[in-house]
């Protein structure tokens, strides 16, 4: 397997059919990097193929999968894993990553599921992940996944998340939205679980926001403008892991992109911050 480190920096922003316009004259710069989730793209021709083509050959890309199901009972779809492989060194993309939860079982469904935080569904999904980068002869990165339930709980989900990366030796990509929304609900301390994570695997960051459902229930949407605590959060995060790229999530609600440069330019300028001080220790 090759050992792939990540290709991007700077912020990033989510490529969506709704951004190809906006987007078509903006260079690199402000936005360091596009992530696109390849099952919207793979096997798509036409004009909205020959768009994506266009972005691949200016932008530097990663990829954020929605169907590995990397925690399903059912066998790993490699079919699906060779056709990805195809897609992703078509668009010399490096970095894949995918949320540590599972989707499916004899079909698809419309969410993302917890796994079971037990050293049993540790193995097996340590083990799936080695083949996904055999086949992919590429390290991926799993994401800390949003969850409102841990049914057959037997360990934290601090524990699980880092026993999963040791033992598939595979990376982590770090959503930071995903940590407070987790702590709201589940009643943890976020900055204690930031720190508790390995600083080493962590590939590159998510920022989002999220849905108010009620005072003690919070709902990972990627609808809404990043709030204040998630900033807060990211913050913290740079201070521990120096400067890491970041992508900012919108998946619905998605505002102008002017709107977006806002937060896009609000990662830049925190990313900027951080790096001084490092600079001014190696000049």
């Amino acid at each position: 397997m090759k050992a792939v480190t990540t290709a991007v920096q700077g912020a990033g922003l989510g490529l969506r059919r709704a951004l190809l316009g906006p987007l078509a004259d903006q260079l690199p710069g402000a936005i360091g990097f596009l992530e696109a989730t390849p099952e919207n793209w793979m096997n798509i021709g036409g004009r909205y193929g020959r768009a994506f083509r266009q972005y691949t050959e200016r932008f530097p890309f990663v990829t954020h999968g929605l169907s590995l199901s990397i925690g399903s009972p059912a066998p790993l779809d490699e079919d699906f894993l060779y056709r990805l492989k195809a897609f992703l060194d078509l668009h010399g993309i490096a970095d894949y990553t995918e949320h540590l939860t599972y989707c499916s079982d004899d079909g698809h469904l419309y969410d993302l599921m917890p796994i079971p935080f037990t050293e049993e569904a540790v193995d097996y999904v340590a083990a799936r992940v080695r083949r996904v980068q055999d086949i992919l002869e590429r390290r991926i990165a799993l994401e800390n996944a949003s969850y409102y339930a841990a049914p057959g709980k037997q360990m934290s989900e601090l524990e699980f998340v880092r026993a999963v990366l040791e033992r598939s030796d595979c990376d982590l990509l770090l959503d930071v939205n995903n940590i407070y929304v987790n702590s709201i609900n589940h009643r943890y301390d976020p900055a204690q679980f930031l720190d508790g994570l390995p600083a080493e695997r962590v590939r590159y960051i998510h920022v989002a926001g999220h849905y108010d459902e009620a005072e003690d229930l919070r709902v990972d949407t990627h609808g809404s403008d990043v709030i204040d605590p998630v900033w807060a959060l990211l913050d913290r995060a740079y201070s521990r892991l120096g400067v890491v790229p970041t992508l900012l999530e919108r998946d619905f609600n998605i505002p102008p992109l002017a709107e977006l440069m806002i937060e896009i330019d609000h990662i830049n300028a925190l990313q900027a911050r951080h790096a001084a001080p490092r600079q001014r220790a190696h000049g």
